[in-house]
């Protein structure tokens, strides 16, 4: 079981990871926009977050940038989401330091792995 933070504005894959997360055992919460998302992920601390990069008021990209400039939260790890699953999408994510990243819609199964390689212990490898 994993706490994990979900930071997405679309309430239909809100409520797809709700129900996914609350079957797999894990705690959760949300935020639905980028801000007060860093201040969040600080008061939380959780193991994983689901960043959608397309938020209102402060992008996914600038989050996981102040995310992996704070010491603190260098055991977080960031998971990427996307409709614009692009390489150029996916490489700047990863640049930026997100340990993961994830096309929108993309499939439970796939969601799942990426969940269970980022969630394992040691150093998560892009």
């Amino acid at each position: 079981m994993a706490d994990i933070l979900i930071v997405e504005d679309e309430d239909n894959i809100a409520t797809a990871l709700d129900f996914l997360l609350t079957r797999d055992g894990h705690r959760h919460d949300r935020i639905a926009t980028g801000k007060g998302a860093v201040d969040r992920i600080r008061q939380m601390h959780p193991d994983l977050v689901l960043l959608d990069v397309m938020l209102p008021e402060v992008s996914g990209y600038q989050i996981v940038q102040d995310v992996r400039a704070d010491p603190a939260l260098a055991d977080v790890r960031v998971l990427m989401m996307t409709a614009r699953g692009s390489v150029v999408e996916r490489r700047k994510g990863l640049a930026l330091g997100a340990d993961g990243f994830i096309a929108k819609p993309f499939e439970l199964a796939e969601l799942r792995a990426e969940m269970a390689r980022l969630l394992a212990p040691g150093p998560a490898a892009p």
